[in-house]
Formats: structure tokens, sequence, C-alpha cells
């Protein structure tokens, strides 16, 4: 195996895996979450956002756009369809997750770190909720698109188009 495969590989299992976690916010933990009172939905938040923050998540979250990245460049073919793809996987990662990540759900999640619920009244736990759960889970649906889509062009770059010897 060599190394532009190996790198492939891992790029796909780190992108797998933050599409996954993505997917799973998406369609059931974003879904519990809204069913929470105020007070509970932001402490649950504030919560899960501490504890993502950690080297597991960080290695893959910033593993992948670097493994893509990787690969685009052991497979730059401008004749190549499997160049393409890995390419649009990685543009797809570093805008549709990386950028929105940083750029959208963390300033979202940073404001909630600094809100006090213990020391707010009610009407201010309802208008911080008002003001990050929408935004938050747009974005959120966002990241799982484009992460989707990552993932699709890797599997495609890897089922149809085999590496050529060199």
């Amino acid at each position: 195996m060599k190394l532009q495969e190996i790198t492939l590989a891992a790029a796909t299992i780190s992108s797998a895996l933050i599409s996954g976690l993505f997917f799973a916010y998406t369609f059931s933990v974003n879904l519990g979450l809204h069913k929470l009172d105020d007070r509970a939905y932001l402490m649950a938040m504030q919560n899960i956002n501490r504890e993502i923050l950690n080297p597991i998540f960080y290695c893959y979250f910033l593993g992948a756009p670097l493994l893509l990245f990787a690969s685009a460049i052991m497979y730059f073919d401008l004749s190549s369809p499997k160049f393409y793809l890995i390419a649009t996987a990685c543009t797809s990662y570093i805008i549709g997750v990386f950028i929105i990540t940083g750029s959208k759900n963390v300033p979202l999640n940073n404001q909630l770190d600094t809100f006090n619920i213990s020391k707010a009244s009610s009407e201010a736990i309802h208008r911080m909720r008002l003001l990050i759960e929408a935004p938050w889970v747009f974005w959120n649906n966002m990241r799982t698109a484009f992460a989707f889509i990552t993932l699709v062009c890797i599997v495609i770059s890897l089922i149809f188009f085999k590496s050529k010897d060199h």
C-alpha cells in the first residue's frame, strides 16, 4: 500500500467520523435537545460544548482537512476524475465544515459559555436560547450537508476511480 492510499484512507476515516458526528446531531441530538425547557437546553449545550473540546475530537476534526489536502496534492492530475473528487471533498470540508464551524458555531458556543445560567432570570435564559438555538442548528445542518458531500466525493473516488501505478 502506497503512502497516498494510506493518506486517503485516513482522510476517509477522519471525514466519516466527523460526518457521522454532525449527522447524529442533526437527526437525533438537536431534536432531543429541542424538547428540553430553556434552562435544561442551555445547560446541556454548555456541557456538550465543553466536553467536545478534547484531543480525540481535535485529532479528527483538524486531521480531516490536513489529510484531504495532502491527498489532493498526492493525487494531483488534471486529467484524473479522482483528483477532482478529492479536491472537491477537500474544498467542501474546509469551507463547509471547518470555516462554518469556526465562523458560526464556535462564536455561538463561546457566547453561550460566558452566560451564567445560575444567576440569570427565566426571561434572560429564554432570550439566550432564542439567540443561540435556531442559528446553531441551522449552521450545524449546513456542516452536516457539507460533511456528507465530502464523504460522498471521497467514497466515489475510492470505488470508481482506482489509483494508477506510478
